[in-house]
């Protein structure tokens, strides 16, 4: 009998978005929650816009891009998608702020504010503009030293300052899952952040009516980030299979 007819066909991206969407709804019910309080965010890293093109038609509908040079690139083969609201993206990596225009002629929203200076730069853009920009305060909760973000002590004054800021909407915050196999560790960030945002949600103050996202785990620990709380997972790895060498 031909290799053919025994061989399982190659899993396509659009199977492995279902069995990622499939996850997080196990990871859900585990949990108690509802599935539909947590979204995919697929990480389109090193992704040409062929495949950000094939995981839409998937079904996603929430993108984020790392790298600001990426995220130009695609800009225009993807227009049509964003224009006809197929798919709202946001920038998920290190912002400059010298880099602030090109992010925001693309992205609704940015997940990686990480000082008041980058946000008050966000702001006289959008403020310019006459436009209003999802943000969300990137928190380090391991402290490892590889990891971009405010520490979790500072988070709230910062998340409280940016808040306050014309043209802006504070969403609520995002972090990355220590890099340890130990769950345990693991869970701990999270659940730190997660109470990072319901101090700030409950402290009534102007501009953190909207402060309810969690945008925290990943491919490897997803199931970890949707137990402790997480609206938003951002997946990429486990979508378009392992990224070649940098």
């Amino acid at each position: 009998m031909p290799a053919s007819a025994t061989s399982p066909s190659p899993r396509t991206i659009a199977d492995r978005y279902a069995e990622v969407v499939a996850r997080v709804s196990d990871a859900a019910h585990a949990a108690g929650r509802d599935p539909a309080e947590v979204r995919v965010l697929v990480a389109t890293k090193t992704q040409d816009a062929d495949a950000v093109r094939e995981v839409v038609a998937a079904g996603a509908t929430l993108i984020g891009e790392n790298r600001v040079q990426e995220l130009t690139a695609k800009a225009d083969a993807i227009a049509d998608l964003v224009a006809a609201g197929a798919v709202t993206v946001h920038l998920i990596g290190p912002l400059q702020r010298n880099k602030v225009n090109p992010v925001l002629a693309t992205a609704t929203g940015v997940e990686s504010v990480d000082s008041l200076a980058l946000a008050q730069a966000l702001s006289s853009r959008c403020v310019r503009d006459a436009r209003t920009l999802d943000v969300m305060v990137q928190v380090n909760v391991s402290g490892e030293a590889t990891k971009s973000g405010t520490t979790p002590d500072d988070a709230p004054d910062l998340a409280l300052a940016v808040a306050t800021l014309p043209g802006l909407r504070l969403t609520g915050f995002m972090t990355i899952g220590a890099h340890t196999r130990d769950a345990a560790t693991v869970r701990a960030g999270f659940a730190r952040l997660r109470g990072v945002r319901d101090a700030v949600a409950a402290s009534g103050a102007p501009g953190t009516e909207h402060a309810r996202e969690l945008s925290m785990g990943m491919s490897s620990d997803l199931e970890l980030a949707v137990g402790e709380g997480a609206t938003v997972v951002r997946v990429g790895t486990a979508v378009f299979g392992a990224r070649p060498p940098a």
